[in-house]
């Protein structure tokens, strides 16, 4: 089965992709990229591969900070740092950031030769790991009118219930944030992850933000879901990748 990858039109130009669960070695020809994945190794480089052949792939210990690291080579399994974004402005790197309904945000400034990746679940999406990243991008050379932004597929509103508890939390942080919650069930509402991202995105001064809309929850031949999972007792969640490099 070949692996699954989708484009952004934003980043037309630049070596990128938001890979899906198909065309990989775990079981039901998973490409199941979780570090605890007996294949994950294996499919991590068929993911790099497909997206920027001959590069070398740097990942995170994504922990749902709002940090940002910039990168000139790859980090040992062992050694990799805990940030949420990576940025980089060196040919032959491909960044990868893993989710299973976080927002994986790919950015590139061509005419610089700088792109970024960035992982945004709501923890690190309040707190502005989107704006750490557009930050560090312009100090390697990147300026923030010519940015291009893609939101690939995450959990969407219909599918995410939060409580009371986390919509005062956004609204503690801005009132106008109410705006990207709907009433749910008594005591409940639907947060709309990719919607807050994109506004964070567009606050920041990217004038190109392609939002894809592809639902993990909600398609489940397609993507991994760490809620879905968890509503169906499942063990084992799985993770995919989201990809973007520069060539060499």
């Amino acid at each position: 089965m070949s692996l699954d990858i989708i484009r952004a039109r934003t980043l037309g130009g630049v070596a990128h992709g938001f890979l899906g669960r198909r065309g990989g070695v775990s079981p039901d020809a998973d490409l199941d990229i979780a570090t605890g994945s007996q294949d994950a190794a294996e499919n991590r480089r068929r993911a790099a591969e497909a997206v920027l052949p001959g590069a070398r792939l740097v990942t995170l210990q994504q922990v749902h900070s709002a940090d940002a690291i910039a990168v000139i080579a790859p980090y040992s399994e062992q050694l990799r740092p805990r940030a949420d974004a990576l940025v980089t402005a060196t040919p032959g790197l491909v960044l990868g950031i893993v989710t299973a309904d976080c927002a994986p945000v790919l950015f590139a400034d061509k005419e610089a030769g700088v792109v970024a990746a960035a992982h945004a679940g709501w923890k690190g999406a309040l707190g502005g790991v989107t704006d750490s990243t557009l930050s560090l991008m312009e100090t390697l050379g990147a300026r923030r009118e010519r940015i291009a932004a893609a939101i690939g597929p995450c959990i969407a509103r219909a599918s995410y219930e939060v409580d009371e508890g986390f919509f005062a939390r956004f609204g503690e942080a801005d009132p106008a944030n109410e705006r990207f919650f709907a009433n749910g069930k008594p005591g409940h509402y639907q947060f709309d992850l990719e919607a807050y991202v994109t506004h964070r995105l567009a606050a920041a001064g990217v004038t190109r933000v392609e939002a894809l809309g592809r639902d993990t929850y909600a398609d489940a031949t397609r993507f991994f879901s760490f809620r879905r999972a968890t509503h169906r007792a499942q063990p084992d969640t799985g993770r995919q990748i989201s990809l973007i490099g520069l060539a060499g």
